[in-house]
């Protein structure tokens, strides 16, 4: 009787001790295969570079008390990734919002990127410039921003391996060469004239054009439409130009300190907007931007529904600049 006790007893430990390698099996493998699946995910992102990195939802939730319990979607290179910028550069009305918000990130925020945020905002860049150079449009900002990008990149490459980029050197040194490259494209880049023989800009009469320049926020577009011909030359001296685009831009302290005057008396408002735009920011305008939610704390476009629980979400959202956006993310 004791003997059948005892096989029993080791007939019971021997199913114990199988179930239990049974188990560990089971759970190594099922540990191999979502290693392998992480692994198969991240082998395709990367492989897939020209893809950029989307979510189904086109809006993030910010949150500044951040912890690590409840981290969200509240880092600049989550909300880089959301956004879809990549349609948003397609909208006429968004593209210079994208390309001011680029350039911010290009002077002092792309570290602070992941990689896959990184590798995405050189996506983007790149789907920039290749629209630029189909539609001949927008090439003077797309080349400050190159030009920006590149030189903070010559800067950041030689503190590689201090976890400032993300990645090998040679990935960004050819990441530098596709800059050169692209900006050396927009330089060759030529005006097409219309082959349109009916009226051009240059046969309205002389008041159009003066309403039109009016209406250019940007004295470097008023220096270039003067280089078009004389007559033009001569609209574009106008001191009244000069001085709405001065008011427009700067307030009136700031205007007080950079006072020229020359020597009949006149104030030098065209010398004096452009002194003025080396000491001080521009004022930004845009067609469209992204909004921001004040009750959930929600950042979108337009466009795009978001889930709000106010009672009237018009009042709660507001629109948030490029440098606005930036400031979102600063904890």
């Amino acid at each position: 009787m004791k003997d059948d006790n005892e096989t029993n007893n080791n007939v019971s430990e021997r199913k114990s001790y199988c179930k239990e390698e049974y188990d560990k099996e089971n759970l190594i493998l099922s540990i191999n295969y979502d290693v392998a699946a992480k692994k198969r995910k991240k082998d395709l992102l990367n492989n897939n570079t020209k893809i950029p990195y989307f979510h189904r939802d086109k809006w993030i939730y910010v949150h500044k008390g951040s912890t690590k319990e409840r981290h969200g979607y509240c880092t600049l290179g989550e909300a880089f990734n959301r956004l879809d910028f990549c349609s948003a550069i397609k909208d006429t009305r968004r593209f210079n919002y994208v390309v001011r918000l680029l350039e911010l990130i290009a002077k002092s925020q792309l570290p602070s990127l992941s990689g896959v945020a990184q590798k995405n905002y050189m996506n983007i860049l790149e789907r920039v410039v290749q629209k630029v150079l189909e539609d001949q449009q927008n090439v003077r900002p797309i080349k400050e921003l190159l030009q920006t990008l590149h030189a903070s990149l010559c800067v950041l490459v030689q503190d590689m391996g201090k976890s400032v980029l993300v990645g090998n050197i040679n990935m960004w040194v050819h990441r530098m060469e596709n800059i050169l490259q692209w900006q050396q494209q927009l330089d060759n880049i030529q005006i097409n004239r219309p082959t349109n023989k009916g009226m051009t800009f240059l046969d309205l009469p002389a008041s159009l054009h003066l309403n039109i320049m009016h209406r250019l926020s940007d004295g470097r577009d008023l220096v270039s439409l003067g280089q078009v011909c004389p007559d033009l030359t001569v609209l574009t001296e106008d001191r009244l130009l000069w001085k709405k685009l001065c008011q427009y831009h700067f307030t009136d302290r700031q205007i007080r300190k950079r006072l020229m005057v020359s020597d009949k008396g006149q104030l030098e408002w065209k010398k004096m907007y452009f002194k003025l735009c080396r000491c001080y920011p521009h004022k930004e305008q845009y067609s469209d931007t992204l909004q921001f939610c004040t009750h959930c704390h929600i950042l979108f476009w337009k466009d795009t529904d978001h889930p709000c629980t106010a009672n009237n979400p018009e009042t709660c959202c507001k629109p948030v600049s490029p440098q606005g956006f930036i400031n979102l993310f600063k904890f």
